[in-house]
């Protein structure tokens, strides 16, 4: 096949599909960058409920409940970029590398995906290659512009958990992820432990590794910026009114962060 003959190859999204990228904000000044990896929870038509029953594909299995609604505000708030992904972790998982295990689950806690079983390798590879690389290409690309311009960037991935997980009950509020660097993470939650009202995970309720992230590791270690991972309950931030609250913190504690970071010289 010629590089430019598309003719042979398979399609997932048609023409009344969304596209994966859900971008907010693009020309915002803030120095943060946020992501969110599951945002959505679509799924494409080629797809059908990939043999799921409608209730399981509003749950915490399909995408991070209440993160849109934190992220669009907080990018408002703080005057900040947001890039986000449409499509349901369900459909790819665009937070781990392609070739883990759970890119492409066939089993999400105790739910089987009989949409994902069998898949052929040329199936998974076109999920990756209409939904996972137009995302991490875009965030990639805006990388390059702001370090092209001197634009001081720091990446925040947002994402939210599941309060009880397999029979578990999860005590924090919300959590500081991070791996190698350790510049934004400890101010975020010295921080959010000086609210008084959190309980705050430090590296809980997941820890962010090679093997199991793509976003941090990938757009922020990988290329030297300043990041961290953010994780917050889901039932806190299940109607508006929650997501408003913690985007309204967030972008009070994050804009003081952000004073301190130049006050240092480090942004």
């Amino acid at each position: 096949m010629a590089p430019d003959d598309t003719s042979n190859i398979s399609r997932l999204l048609d023409h009344e599909d969304v596209p994966p990228v859900f971008e907010q904000n693009a020309a915002g000044r803030s120095p943060f960058l946020f992501t969110s990896d599951h945002y959505g929870r679509l799924i494409p038509r080629t797809l059908g409920d990939l043999g799921l029953p409608a209730d399981e594909l509003t749950r915490h299995i399909a995408w991070d409940i209440g993160i849109a609604g934190v992220a669009e505000t907080l990018s408002r708030q703080l005057d900040a970029r947001l890039v986000a992904q449409h499509y349901s972790r369900l459909v790819i998982d665009c937070n781990r590398p392609p070739t883990a295990a759970s890119s492409i689950p066939r089993l999400s806690e105790a739910t089987m995906i009989l949409g994902n079983e069998a898949l052929s390798r040329e199936a998974a590879e076109t999920r990756r290659r209409e939904i996972f690389d137009p995302y991490h290409q875009w965030i990639r690309e805006i990388i390059d512009e702001r370090l092209r311009e001197g634009k001081p960037t720091v990446l925040v991935a947002l994402h939210s958990f599941t309060p009880v997980y397999a029979g578990v009950r999860r005590p924090w509020h919300i959590g500081t992820l991070y791996h190698r660097d350790m510049t934004l993470a400890p101010l975020l939650l010295k921080a959010l432990r000086a609210e008084g009202d959190l309980v705050v995970g430090n590296n809980e309720p997941y820890a962010v590794s090679d093997e199991t992230d793509y976003t941090i590791p990938v757009h922020g270690e990988a290329r030297g910026l300043i990041n961290t991972g953010i994780e917050i309950r889901q039932d806190l931030i299940a109607d508006g009114a929650g997501q408003q609250q913690w985007a309204e913190r967030l972008a009070r504690i994050l804009g003081e962060i952000e004073i301190a970071l130049r006050a240092a010289g480090k942004i």
